[in-house]
């Protein structure tokens, strides 16, 4: 058991961790919110080991029984030593996801992983993703899981798919988040939609690989320790990404023409109880939809106002557009927490759409308030006309 001083100075995070008889990754503190000249003591962070969220030897609470937290999905084989997604043959894929949402405010992924095969290097494929989404278990091209997806990817991508690599090196690891409007790029190995990544020699390695993921206040940080010296290394830090709570954790992999061993030893998530003022309080509201601050959506447009000023009535004549309206305010939307104005539409599903859709919705929505409001003259100047001729 290792136990690692939880006391914490400014933008620092240590961690208490408990290790179950495995190799585990170097405690890290992390200077993540100071600003320059920062120094003086203020933000406390401590951090639990949730094992409803976590996966790890002797995976007992792996598989189809009613008691079982994480649930296997297709070329999955479970052993003691590690959960292998998918073997290092041909057109396989597997996931294993978890079955309790989580619904943590702040928190911290660490996985331990190995990645190996026979394949000589740019001949083999195509690596594996973690997930925070929203929907689970559902087989799809992204790494073996749906594109489209609402919440967040991590990807580790072993085979170059873009003839024009730009500089970059493979195997690389790169973040999405998308509101389920984005479609990740396979031509261009996810280019279009990533928040950024970082090269990471994983494979066929002597000595153990973890990949770090946290995020708190907002701010997304991936890491890695991947050379065996048990030291972190920065991959990607992005602030402003907003992500709601209770969607579900998960990891998948596929091999195509190529192929790898893809094996999961451990998901670790960590609980942090993070210390916030009142200013930062005040502002971190509850979020609806994955964004990204200064990451525009698609189809955002100066008519949300006007959208969201008259939907709503419509919504109250017909209980059709109530299950439309999210992904409208959605694709018109300049601001990230829109829905935080419309809360009664958080539960509903709204699938994506052209916007010819959306241009017949709002062209018809806005016709049946015109002729609501023609009716409701009509009706006016009758009840007038009557009440004259009973006075008279």
């Amino acid at each position: 058991m290792e136990l690692n001083n939880p006391s914490r100075c400014r933008g620092e995070i240590q961690s208490t961790r408990r290790t179950l008889g495995e190799s585990s990754p170097p405690a890290r503190s992390l200077d993540l919110w100071n600003s320059p000249g920062e120094t003086a003591c203020a933000d406390q962070t401590e951090e639990y080991l949730k094992r409803e969220h976590s996966l790890s030897k002797p995976y007992q609470g792996v598989g189809s029984s009613s008691s079982s937290l994480w649930d296997l999905l297709g070329n999955v084989l479970v052993t003691p030593q590690y959960v292998r997604l998918t073997p290092d043959l041909q057109s396989k894929q597997g996931a294993v996801w978890n079955r309790v949402p989580c619904y943590l405010r702040d928190w911290e992924l660490q996985v331990h992983f190995k990645i190996h095969g026979q394949g000589k290097k740019n001949l083999n494929g195509d690596g594996f993703a973690i997930w925070y989404t929203k929907d689970r278990m559902q087989h799809g091209s992204v790494f073996g899981s749906k594109d489209n997806f609402i919440g967040l990817g991590v990807f580790v991508d072993t085979y170059p798919n873009e003839e024009k690599q730009h500089e970059r090196v493979f195997p690389y690891i790169s973040a999405m988040v998308s509101n389920g409007s984005l479609i990740y790029d396979h031509s261009r190995d996810g280019r279009p939609t990533e928040l950024g990544g970082c090269t990471a020699m994983v494979r066929n390695l002597d000595h153990d690989t973890f990949l770090f993921i946290r995020y708190v206040k907002r701010r997304l940080t991936v890491m890695i320790d991947i050379e065996g010296k048990q030291e972190w290394k920065d991959c990607l830090d992005v602030p402003g990404v907003r992500l709601p709570r209770g969607y579900y954790f998960g990891t998948s992999a596929v091999t195509g023409d190529l192929s790898d061993n893809h094996d999961v030893i451990s998901l670790k998530l960590y609980q942090l109880s993070v210390e916030r003022s009142p200013a930062e309080e005040a502002v971190d509201k509850e979020v609806f939809i994955p964004s990204v601050d200064n990451m525009k959506l698609p189809g955002g447009n100066e008519n949300f106002y006007f959208i969201s000023t008259f939907f709503p009535i419509c919504c109250g004549l017909t209980g059709h557009f109530k299950s439309l309206l999210p992904l409208i305010l959605l694709s018109l939307s300049p601001h990230p927490d829109f829905l935080l104005y419309f809360p009664f539409l958080v539960d509903d599903h709204s699938e994506s759409m052209s916007g010819f859709a959306l241009f017949l919705i709002i062209f018809f929505s806005i016709l049946g308030l015109v002729f609501a409001g023609v009716i409701l003259l009509i009706v006016y100047n009758k009840w007038q006309e009557r009440s004259r001729k009973h006075f008279y």
